[in-house]
């Protein structure tokens, strides 16, 4: 006999009060991520420096509702969008940050903007949403919170003709990726041993 229906796991935009709760998951989601790894070596600093940083990609983004988030009775899964033509993070932007860039990267800042220029000179050009990040508390990996907040954006994208496109440096998130319509369309190394793959999806008719 079948079990009980699993209810749909509920994905909602986020406001400007949901910041705590957009850091922390996405400070936790990404403590071992290879990466994070290449910029905060330190394993003892890096989820207080996680902190600080997904503090400043929340700030930094124009739209809090670009953000969505998944849960049932806590939030578990957070995933960032830009806008189609908003994939780049303009200039003024980056100066405006510069300050807070210095303090949370410190000696590593150079190896920050080396990956944020690899990743922008492999970026594709054609209009597209874009992933810039999606994570899962760890705790709830494999019951669906990640996927759901992919796919909320996916609908939407699908329903107005648009493309999206994201990076992943972790190969064994590819598959992951796969199974929602996404290919590789490219790879390139940061360092021995770091690598990105570049992924696009194209509309779904529904």
């Amino acid at each position: 006999m079948a079990g009980p229906a699993r209810s749909p796991i509920a994905v909602r935009p986020a406001t400007a009060a949901d910041a705590p709760a957009v850091i922390d998951i996405l400070a936790r989601a990404f403590v071992a991520d290879p990466v994070m790894r290449h910029l905060f070596p330190d394993d003892a600093r890096r989820p207080a420096r996680l902190r600080r940083f997904f503090d400043l990609v929340h700030r930094a983004e124009t739209d809090p509702a670009d953000t969505l988030i998944a849960g049932d009775a806590t939030d578990a899964a957070v995933t960032v969008w830009r806008k189609p033509g908003s994939w780049r993070t303009p200039p003024a932007v980056m100066l405006r940050h510069a300050w807070a860039m210095a303090a949370i990267f410190g000696l590593a800042l150079p190896r920050a903007l080396r990956v944020q220029s690899l990743l922008e000179r492999h970026h594709p050009t054609a209009p597209h949403w874009y992933l810039e990040f999606a994570g899962c508390v760890p705790e709830r990996h494999g019951r669906g919170f990640g996927g759901a907040a992919i796919r909320a954006r996916l609908v939407t994208a699908d329903a107005a003709g648009t493309p999206t496109a994201l990076e992943t440096a972790n190969e064994g998130n590819i598959a992951i990726y796969a199974a929602l319509g996404y290919r590789v369309t490219g790879d390139f190394a940061v360092v021995p041993g770091l690598r990105f793959w570049t992924m696009w999806r194209d509309v779904v008719s529904r």
